[in-house]
């Protein structure tokens, strides 16, 4: 009776690694053939020739006669090639291999024809799933320890070449581990790389960005071209709190999932910054595929997704952006599979007031009609713009602010404020629990029993409110938005009650829309 040769390797399911189970055996037979069955797809069925060629390179002898590998569990769609190493070290047939212990050992990588491991993608989760599963060693391609590291509590051992897997358990030298340092992460992720001193004048908007940043509000900005809107989004992310290393593991994971290695050093160390093109697709924008992978809304998880040329996007593609704004998270489901991707994000939007881009500018005169306008307005439903907190003008700035040598408030200052603000809003919050048992840690994330809870009113302030609820013809959504709004306005005053200037301050913010979508 043949015996059963075991070595585990992982796979992704979502954002989250699951441990896949390698088994081998083999029976005498005057031909050799390697069959993999548990649903493998077809770059792991052509991974016997992959794995046949670099055992030749290596040589490594294979077992004889007609193997069979399992990957199990085998109710579970297989792709990619990180299955190459595992399949490769269950059907050695070294003298003394089958003595040695590979329990506690996973075991990820793509092989190439001459046996050198090529990087695969997903590898921060597959480790995570290794360490939770109780691994204690972690085998992957050299090019992915560092980001395999981050998973702290494994040893990871980075592997340039098969051979090197063998020399590793029969002798000297051993691999040497890849330590991810903390403290170089933390270094990396305070310095500001782009900063709101370089954007002259256009003090409105910096300051409803700061409340927008405070509170993790949605906001869009309205201008001409050339007014620094762009500008303004990109430099955001500096004056949000800087990325904790567990928002940067889980947002991490995401970029590892879609293959941008490239930008993970070996976690992302500053807050994600997206700006689609507006020609992308919904599944692009959303995420999905026949094997679903994540969108642009997930990869801007934790951080800023911005929307230039708004109104240009596909309209399908903005308004299938109503759920995940609300509920954080994202369901794909497919036939084969259904993932859920997080993608607690904060959406900035930018757009002209018009087709030409000059109504209402002060030298530039319009070319649009009344009713090109309207048509280009109306590419933003209601829905939509109900989920958007502030609305901002952006306009065109004079000589004189542009030549000034006066030195702009930088993203640092900012920030400072900023997180003044979340942390007296974390104070108050401390204990709270979303629906789906999470921490609240911003307004714009509060769920009705918090709004009734945190967001009260001093006499001046409800008297407000109800002004500008009557005046402004409000829905319950924009009710509750403008109450989170003008509790991140009162949050930098630190006062526990939302007094009349911050009601009138978040109104202000959330009116334009009356001036520019009711005409």
């Amino acid at each position: 009776m043949s015996t059963i040769t075991t070595v585990y390797s992982a796979a992704i399911r979502g954002i989250d690694g699951q441990i896949v189970t390698v088994e081998a055996t083999s029976v005498s037979a005057p031909q050799q053939r390697l069959d993999i069955i548990g649903l493998p797809d077809a770059a792991i069925k052509e991974s016997q020739g992959r794995v046949k060629s670099a055992a030749r390179a290596c040589g490594l002898p294979l077992k004889k006669g007609v193997l069979t590998v399992n990957l199990a569990p085998a109710d579970i769609k297989k792709e990619g090639t990180v299955y190459d190493l595992p399949i490769l070290l269950s059907v050695l047939d070294m003298p003394g291999f089958e003595r040695v212990d590979l329990s506690e050992c996973c075991f990820l990588g793509e092989l190439s024809l001459s046996g050198e491991l090529r990087p695969v993608n997903g590898v921060l989760p597959m480790a995570v799933a290794a360490r939770d599963a109780g691994f204690k060693y972690l085998f992957v391609p050299a090019d992915n320890a560092g980001e395999a590291s981050a998973a702290y509590g494994i040893t990871v051992l980075p592997v340039k070449n098969a051979r090197d897997v063998i020399t590793h358990f029969f002798s000297r030298p051993q691999i040497i581990p890849t330590i991810f340092n903390k403290e170089d992460f933390f270094a990396i992720a305070d310095d500001t790389l782009l900063d709101f001193s370089d954007v002259k004048g256009q003090e409105a908007a910096k300051k409803a960005l700061e409340i927008a940043a405070a509170g993790e509000h949605n906001i869009l900005m309205i201008g001409p071209p050339g007014t620094g809107k762009s500008m303004l989004a990109s430099r955001v992310p500096y004056i949000l709190p800087p990325i904790t290393l567990d928002e940067s593991i889980e947002t991490s994971k995401i970029y590892s999932i879609a293959g941008l290695n490239s930008e993970l050093t070996p976690l992302l160390s500053h807050r994600p910054f997206r700006a689609p093109h507006h020609s992308l697709s919904p599944a692009a924008l959303i995420g999905g595929g026949s094997n679903p992978k994540p969108g642009e809304i997930s990869l801007a998880n934790n951080g800023v997704l911005f929307l230039d040329e708004f109104p240009e996007f596909d309209k399908h593609s903005c308004e299938v952006l109503r759920q995940p704004i609300e509920d954080r998270n994202v369901t794909i489901t497919r036939v084969n599979a259904s993932v859920n991707y997080p993608c607690s994000f904060m959406l900035i939007c930018a757009m002209n007031p018009c087709k030409c881009g000059y109504y209402g500018h002060p030298t530039k005169p319009c070319t649009c009609t009344p009713q090109s306008r309207r048509n280009y307005l109306a590419m933003l439903s209601g829905p939509i713009l109900d989920r958007i907190d502030i609305q901002v003008e952006v306009n065109s700035l004079d000589f004189s602010e542009l030549d000034t040598s006066l030195a702009s408030e930088t993203s640092a200052e900012i920030r400072k404020r900023v997180i003044k603000a979340r942390n007296f809003a974390m104070e108050r919050f401390d204990g709270e629990k979303l629906a789906n048992g999470m921490p609240l840690t911003c307004n714009a994330r509060m769920q009705p029993k918090h709004v009734r809870k945190f967001c009260l009113f001093d006499d001046g302030g409800r008297k407000v409110l109800q002004m500008a609820y009557e005046k402004l013809s409000l829905s319950a959504r924009g009710y509750d938005r403008i109450l989170k709004l003008a509790r991140t306005v009162a949050d930098f005053d630190e006062s526990p009650m939302i007094r009349k200037d911050h009601v009138a301050l978040a109104v202000q913010l959330r009116s334009l829309d009356r001036k520019y979508f009711n005409t």
